[in-house]
C-alpha cells in the first residue's frame, strides 16, 4: 500500500508562488505522478487558495491557478460525512485555528495521514496534543518569545534577558 499525504493551501500557494518549501511540493507531485503516494486535499482548502490568490492578484490569476490545481496528482475531498464534521469542530473550538485549517486536519486526524504544511505558528500547538502527524516543507521560524516559551522560559523577554544577565554576570 502507498502512503497518503494530505495538502494545507499553504503548500499549494508555496508552489504556485515559488516561496520557501516550494521544491519540496513539487517532489511530493513528482512522486504522486509516478504513483508512489496519493495526495488528498479537501476542497475547502483549495478554496483558500483561490480566494487568497483572487483577493491578492485577482480573479484571472486566481482562475489560472484553480485550473492548474485541478490538474495536479491531488485527489479533492468534497465530503463533509458526519465524522469530518464533528472532528472539524471539535478541532475548530479546541485550538482556535481557521475553518478552512480545521478542515486539512480533520482530513488527516481521521485517514491518519501526513499534513503538508508549513504553518508551524498555526500548527505548533497541536502538534504534541493529538496524534496528527505533520510534514513540514519549511523550517521553524522562532519569534524571541516562541523560542524562549520552547525552551521552558515562561515570562516576558525582558525578564528573561535580565535574569540571564544577572545570572551569567561574573561580577
Amino acid at each position: 500500500m502507498k502512503d497518503s499525504y494530505i495538502l494545507d493551501a499553504c503548500a499549494l500557494i508555496a508552489y504556485f508562488k515559488k516561496e520557501p518549501g516550494s521544491d519540496i511540493v513539487l517532489q511530493f507531485f513528482e512522486q504522486a505522478n509516478i504513483e508512489h503516494i496519493s495526495l488528498f486535499m479537501h476542497r475547502v482548502n483549495l478554496l483558500e487558495v483561490y480566494y487568497g490568490f483572487y483577493r491578492d492578484d485577482g480573479r484571472r490569476k486566481a482562475e489560472a491557478v484553480l485550473k492548474d490545481s485541478l490538474s495536479l496528482p491531488i485527489m479533492f475531498v468534497d465530503d463533509l460525512g458526519e465524522r469530518l464534521f464533528r472532528e472539524a469542530g471539535r478541532l475548530k473550538a479546541a485550538y482556535d485555528i481557521s475553518f478552512a485549517d480545521s478542515f486539512a486536519l480533520s482530513l488527516a486526524s481521521i485517514l491518519k495521514e501526513p499534513l503538508i504544511t508549513a504553518d508551524h505558528h498555526d500548527f505548533e500547538k497541536i502538534k504534541h496534543k493529538e496524534t496528527i502527524k505533520f510534514s513540514w516543507i519549511r523550517g521553524q521560524v522562532y519569534t524571541l518569545q516562541s523560542a524562549l516559551s520552547a525552551l521552558g522560559h515562561s515570562g516576558n523577554v525582558l525578564e528573561f534577558k535580565f535574569r540571564t544577565i544577572v545570572k551569567n554576570d561574573p561580577a
